[in-house]
């Protein structure tokens, strides 16, 4: 089953999207937003799913991913790891410092701002030049039920109730000197955005399993393939591992968000090579800017301008697209 929110007040309309993601019929009898939807979910979901059935019969209007908000436009909680160590890795690596060996079994997470997420197909509005390292990460994120504090990773993946993609956008430029605070994000980790659609896990058939999405992501930049990582792949910790690390101190309650961090893969006993040289590239600028300090002393790829345009997708083995497309373009607020 795949849901969506039309852009509709603060917390948008309900929509179930039929699996091609051609036509949708609303839910609102059900449940007015997906928030309503998720704290009720036991009684609600059979009821979706009753929708879903409709439109697989042909049922409802046209699905238009621009007029859709992010799944939740905003959320009591978004919390977002480092799962892909490699990642973690080469940004260290980069500026000469040793990984810690318990970064490979304690995962990393902050948490974001989460009262106003980006439209999947809206831009990415800064107040200022692109100095500030404007930058986009690919990633896999899923929404939660209320989970008890220190759940286990196994009960944990069982709290999973829909998967989606996301463009954690950083400001690259900010985070040094936030972290020398040593209290961590704040304004060089602005609003992200979503995929149009949230989809249940199993609706991603043999995609989803062991707490993880195995399908490659496709980031493009600026037209072309800028990364085809696979998000199951080098994946040091699941899902159920990520949702357990949050709730250690704490219950989740129903409608957090977990996301994975960058997306990375590391092939071959190094990092992977640009798509356009047969490799699966990148998620983020960051890395391969990494890349190109570790081969060469400095980076040459610059971040994100004003113009620049990412697109963020996945693509089912019929070449479908899953959850439909994060497609942004960096502007500058008037």
């Amino acid at each position: 089953m795949k849901l969506a929110s039309l852009k509709s007040g603060r917390d948008g309309q309900l929509v179930v999207v039929s699996n091609d993601l051609s036509r949708c019929l609303p839910a609102s009898d059900v449940a007015a937003t997906l928030q309503a939807a998720l704290d009720s979910w036991a009684e609600v979901e059979p009821q979706l799913r009753e929708l879903a059935v409709r439109l697989e019969a042909g049922e409802g209007g046209a699905f238009d991913q621009a007029a859709c908000a992010s799944p939740l436009p905003r959320a009591f909680q978004w919390a977002d790891g480092s799962a892909y160590v490699n990642h973690v890795e080469l940004v260290r690596k980069a500026r000469g410092a040793e990984m810690p060996e318990t970064f490979w079994t304690d995962p990393l997470m902050y948490q974001g701002g989460s009262d106003a997420f980006l439209a999947p197909q809206d831009p990415i509005v800064m107040p200022t030049d692109e100095g500030w390292g404007i930058d986009m990460e690919g990633e896999i994120a899923v929404i939660v039920d209320d989970c008890p504090m220190g759940i286990s990773a196994q009960d944990a993946l069982g709290k999973i109730r829909l998967v989606m993609l996301v463009n954690d956008v950083s400001l690259r430029g900010l985070i040094p000197g936030e972290l020398a605070k040593g209290f961590g994000f704040f304004q060089s980790k602005p609003s992200s955005a979503f995929s149009p659609c949230a989809v249940t896990p199993d609706a991603l058939g043999d995609a989803w399993k062991e707490g993880k999405l195995h399908q490659p992501l496709h980031v493009d930049y600026n037209g072309e393939a800028f990364g085809r990582a696979h998000a199951g792949t080098d994946m040091t910790f699941d899902f159920g591992q990520l949702i357990a690390h949050a709730a250690k101190s704490r219950p989740l309650s129903a409608g957090t968000i977990i996301g994975s961090g960058t997306v990375s893969n590391k092939l071959d006993g190094g990092p992977g090579k640009p798509v356009a040289e047969g490799g699966v590239g990148y998620s983020c600028i960051a890395e391969i800017r990494m890349i190109e300090t570790i081969a060469s002393g400095g980076p040459s790829t610059s971040f994100m301008k004003f113009g620049d345009r990412v697109g963020i997708e996945m693509l089912d083995e019929q070449g479908q697209s899953i959850f439909g497309r994060i497609d942004q373009t960096v502007e500058k607020s008037a």
